[in-house]
């Protein structure tokens, strides 16, 4: 089982080396990827929130508790972006922002927190573990694109920028390993999950959904949309294989 949970998390660490890929596509290019890419996470972590998180808590806890700690998920990381983490950014056309240091500090802490999930995941099985990394991984490689554009925006050097985004993302690890060693702790997985679902709510909710409503274009929003439904379909397909 440790394996399982260091490879996955150490797949989620290299999502980190796609911002180099930015660099050899038009910006007009980047922006459309980023926007499929946004809407497709958005839908996915909506219904990984409720039909993979939190359906699997409410076989064991009760639904006032598990919604308990759905709400106070969601606020642990509202308190996160608003007073730790530099609020996500999904363009590369992001102002400069001079604390370079403390967002990739910052994205540690939630990479690490990320690592917790994708270790509780596993410790239900390696099916609904698989399902939580690709959650995480869907609203990461968004996330890691605006990061480095932010980073070099900012005037770190190409490799210092890619560097240092690795190693924040590698924070994810250290997580899935103290993850692993907490889970002789009766009950820790099982109340981690709807805090974790409260997480993912956030993201799509406050993060990732906001970001699509400033395509203003018809057919480009009916596009994005019919994408964010893609998310949600693949979620539901996910689950049905996975039992």
């Amino acid at each position: 089982m440790l394996e399982l949970i260091l490879l996955a998390c150490l797949i989620d660490g290299l999502i980190a080396l796609i911002g180099g890929f930015s660099l050899f596509i038009s910006e007009k290019t980047l922006e459309k990827l980023l926007m499929a890419l946004v809407g497709f996470s958005a839908g996915s972590l909506l219904a990984g929130c409720f039909y993979h998180l939190l359906s699997e808590s409410l076989e064991s806890l009760s639904s006032f508790l598990a919604f308990s700690l759905l709400i106070l998920g969601f606020c642990l990381f509202f308190l996160m972006e608003k007073f730790i983490y530099w609020h996500h950014c999904h363009k590369t056309a992001c102002p400069v922002h001079p604390y370079t240091y403390l967002m990739l500090l910052g994205d540690g802490i939630h990479n690490f927190i990320d690592g917790l999930i994708i270790a509780a995941g596993f410790w239900i099985g390696p099916a609904f573990g698989w399902i939580t990394t690709l959650l995480i991984i869907s609203h990461e490689i968004p996330q890691e694109l605006g990061d480095f554009g932010v980073l070099v925006y900012g005037g770190m050097k190409i490799k210092k920028a890619l560097f240092y985004n690795f190693l924040s993302q590698l924070t994810c690890v250290l997580g899935g390993l103290l993850g692993w060693m907490l889970s002789g702790i009766p009950g820790f997985v099982i109340f981690l999950l709807p805090i974790a679902a409260g997480g993912f709510l956030y993201i799509s909710t406050s993060d990732l959904i906001p970001e699509l409503h400033r395509e203003k274009s018809l057919r480009k929003s009916v596009l994005t949309f019919l994408v964010f439904l893609l998310g949600i379909g693949f979620i539901l397909l996910a689950k049905s294989f996975s039992g």
